[in-house]
């Protein structure tokens, strides 16, 4: 049977990030409707899955946010005791050794800090509530407590942030003995402070220049660290790929999402909840309706999900009918040594990789 992945979205944050597009609202008043409007969901939907869960991630919103007796109340009821890898996102300023302890006591085994920078001009004004020497205590407490397999977030392509500043904030989080990096190009989602802040002149993006120069000082610097660079935005130390992530970039795979504005793919069906507490919370933990797509649409969503990755696409994943228009689209690529043909794999060379989209519009299939 197929595998599956459990999401689980917590909408709240104590502030908003002035990039943030998540959904997530700030109000502590209904902790406790949502985390049993949670509980509700899982035990109306689980059977959705067709068998437990082999990853649980934790994410939001920022989840470190919840008291202690509701994060036992919600682990209480998940099936922790089969999943391989839990994941529970934080933020630095939350993280104390008795709730890595609490975390630790309820099955979490991997920790996703949100550090987005180790400079602490930068971390202000992206309206972050932690400072640089809160990041670095924060993984220290955790690995001390007893959670090894550390996640740390950065980003690069800030209005304003040197190459230097990028490599000290790389090499600065990198020697604190982390697994895994995952680290995102700053993007101007629309609604954002961060969008309009540039509509009105108030900021100016970072040019393409200084954008494909911190990529390469994110390539050189992981790799001569040895990590492997395993898809556009995540680094692991070897064995220490994210599992959960690592699901959404294959064909076979399903995960079920609870929570306001959580995502599930299961049977071939996209379902997304409302982005809306109390919208969410009238459903009474039913599944949303459901997304059709075609076989085709399928299969194109699973070829540029592919593309993301070191791996590319396995060309067995590929109905016989379709393999020859794809790999006629990819030749001109290939020859270009922008792409990658290799033990029937076929995908961009990762250091194209912030091209890519170049390689996916031309890959879709019609």
């Amino acid at each position: 049977m197929t595998s599956g992945g459990l999401y689980i979205h917590i909408p709240f944050c104590k502030s908003k990030c002035i990039y943030c597009d998540f959904y997530s609202v700030p109000s502590e008043s209904c902790f406790d409707a949502v985390v049993d409007g949670l509980i509700n969901e899982w035990e109306v939907r689980k059977r959705e899955l067709e068998t437990a869960p082999h990853t649980i991630y934790i994410g939001g919103g920022t989840p470190s946010v919840l008291p202690g007796r509701l994060v036992e109340k919600l682990f209480h009821v998940l099936p922790v005791d089969t999943a391989r890898e839990i994941t529970f996102e934080a933020n630095p300023d939350d993280i104390t050794p008795d709730y890595i302890k609490l975390l630790v006591d309820n099955g979490v085994n991997r920790l996703s800090l949100g550090v987005q920078s180790l400079n602490d001009d930068l971390l202000r004004w992206m309206r972050r509530r932690h400072d640089s020497a809160c990041a670095l205590q924060a993984i220290d407490t955790a690995r001390q407590n007893g959670i090894t397999n550390i996640s740390g977030d950065l980003i690069y392509g800030l209005p304003e942030m040197t190459d230097q500043q990028w490599n000290s904030s790389l090499n600065r989080l990198i020697a604190t003995g982390i697994s895994h990096l995952s680290a995102y190009c700053l993007t101007y989602a629309d609604g954002t402070p961060l969008a309009v802040a540039l509509e009105r002149g108030d900021v100016a993006e970072t040019d393409d220049n200084t954008i494909g120069s911190q990529f390469e000082l994110l390539r050189d610097i992981t790799a001569r660290a040895g990590f492997e660079h395993y898809e556009i935005s995540n680094f692991a130390l070897p064995g220490s790929r994210a599992l959960h992530n690592s699901a959404y970039w294959r064909p076979d795979s399903q995960w079920l999402g609870i929570g306001p504005a959580a995502h599930s793919f299961i049977a071939h069906k996209r379902r997304a909840n409302p982005s809306d507490i109390e919208t969410w919370l009238k459903q009474g933990g039913q599944a949303p309706s459901s997304e059709e797509e075609s076989q085709l649409d399928l299969l194109n969503d699973f070829i540029v999900a592919a593309l993301r990755t070191s791996e590319g696409i396995d060309i067995n994943d590929i109905p016989q009918r379709y393999r020859e228009r794809l790999m006629a689209a990819a030749a001109p690529h290939i020859a270009s040594g922008q792409m990658f043909l290799k033990d029937n794999h076929v995908g961009v060379n990762p250091r194209y990789w912030l091209i890519s989209n170049i390689f996916m519009r031309d890959m879709i299939l019609e």
